[in-house]
This record gives C-alpha cells, sequence and structure tokens, in this order.
C-alpha cells in the first residue's frame, strides 16, 4: 500500500483546536507521524508565509517536507529580481521550507493551456500529499491565476492530491473566502512567521504583516485560539492530509 492509499483512507477530520499529534505503537511508546510532501502556491514571493507561514512552520517542525512555489520571481519596478529570490530564500531558511518557481513575469500572469500544462509538470514532478493555494476570486490576477493552475492541474491528475484554498489579506487581496473546514492553532509560531513575512523587507511587512496578524487574532477568535490560519478544502478531495501530518486542526 502506498502514501496516498493511506492518506485516502484516513477521511476527512475535525477535530479540536490544532495540536502535535503522534501515533502509538504497540508498545505504548510514541511514533511521530508519517513525513508527507506539501506544496505551497503563491502569486508572488511573500503570499505563501502571510497566508500559511504558521501551519508551514508547524509541518516543518515535525520533519514533512514544504516546498514554497511561487508564480514569479516578484520583480516590479525598482525592486529587481535578485532582491526578492534572495528575500524568498531567507524567508524558506526561516520556515525550513524550499522555494521554487513557475517563471511567470508579476503582474502579468497567463492561463492558457501551454501554461496549465507546464504547470502541471511542475507539480507532478514535485509529487506533493496536499497542495495550498490561493483562493480562486482574490482581488490580484496573479493570485487568481496560479489557483486556476493549481485547481487544473488537481483536476487533471485526478485529485492525486488534497488541495485547500489560503486567504491572505483579507479585504484587499482575499475577498469573500467560505466558511474554513479547517483552522490551524499557530500561537506558538507566530514568531517564526512574522520573522518569515519581514524577510521580504522591500514589501511593506509593516503594513502587510499587520492586515495578515489581525485575520490570523480573527480567525484564533473563531476557533478557540490567540490566532490562527483558516483553510477550505476543495470539495472532491478524496483524503485530508491533517491526520497524516500530525496536526489535528478544529
Amino acid at each position: 500500500m502506498n502514501r496516498r492509499e493511506m492518506l485516502r483512507g484516513t477521511g476527512v477530520v475535525a477535530g479540536a483546536a490544532a495540536v502535535k499529534a503522534v501515533a502509538q505503537n504497540s508498545s505504548g511508546s510514541e511514533q511521530p507521524a508519517r513525513k508527507c510532501k506539501i506544496v505551497v502556491t503563491g502569486g508572488h514571493p511573500g503570499d505563501p508565509e502571510y497566508g500559511c507561514g504558521g501551519t508551514i512552520t508547524r509541518l516543518t517542525e515535525v520533519g514533512h517536507e514544504v516546498v514554497l512555489l511561487y508564480m514569479n520571481d516578484g520583480a516590479w519596478q525598482q525592486t529587481s529580481a535578485a532582491v526578492r529570490i534572495a528575500e524568498a530564500k531567507k524567508a524558506c531558511e526561516i520556515l525550513k521550507a524550499q522555494p521554487a518557481y513557475a517563471n511567470q513575469i508579476n503582474g502579468h500572469a497567463i492561463v492558457d493551456n501551454a501554461h496549465y500544462q507546464t504547470f502541471q509538470t511542475i507539480l507532478e514532478a514535485e509529487n506533493p500529499d496536499a497542495v495550498f493555494t490561493h483562493w480562486l476570486i482574490d482581488n490580484h490576477p496573479d493570485h487568481r491565476a496560479i489557483a486556476n493552475l493549481t485547481y487544473e492541474s488537481w483536476k487533471q491528475l485526478k485529485h492525486r492530491f488534497a488541495l485547500y484554498y489560503y486567504e491572505v489579506s483579507d479585504g484587499e487581496d482575499t475577498s469573500q473566502f467560505p466558511t474554513p473546514t479547517h483552522y490551524v492553532d499557530i500561537t506558538d509560531v507566530a514568531d517564526t512567521k512574522k520573522a518569515a513575512c519581514y524577510a521580504h523587507a522591500s514589501q511593506s511587512p509593516d503594513y502587510y504583516y499587520g492586515v495578515q496578524d489581525t485575520v490570523a487574532s480573527f480567525r484564533g477568535l473563531q476557533s478557540g485560539s490567540k490566532k490562527a490560519e483558516a483553510y477550505f478544502l476543495q470539495l472532491g478531495s478524496t483524503f485530508d492530509i491533517f491526520p497524516r501530518t500530525g496536526l489535528r486542526p478544529r
């Protein structure tokens, strides 16, 4: 039995506030949750960090592999690609994740048959157990583009990975986010998330982190913790990754 067959057998779990979970062997000793591969896609360097930085930290802390797949290198006006790539590298080091790029151009996202196929090829090569992406009607076109590319890959690959949507800068970028299916308590790792967000020093982190921290406080209030990140599981996903990662979200 391969890892995905085992994952499909877990079903969707709705538990208490997110905590580190362990498996028990027959002798009662603790064993770590099985290691999984997670890809978090983002329209730009910084988006996965702001939307999912706490969850990423919790995943990598227990040994799961996480890749941040950016739509583009972030170059824009007076800020060079070299600067943005260096910032992303630093952020990923803080989160213990790996950066990857889909090689599109900031502000000029293309969604067509050729780019659907290219993006699918990237995800096939990564071979993830789960993918997190932007909400499909975010205000920024790059967010919508990578969400559509991700969704189409999920569909064409026959739902072989679990698909989740995340929110970022609600009211400015994310709009009409649905009632979350999952909340992850990030209270204990909020400082790590903040450090990763502030690694993107060229992107006004004082402002944007403040917006996202307000979102985290609101989601914490909803889920019974101080700070949380919220996700929506795509209908039709054949398994829920969280039980196998050791995170049991509300």
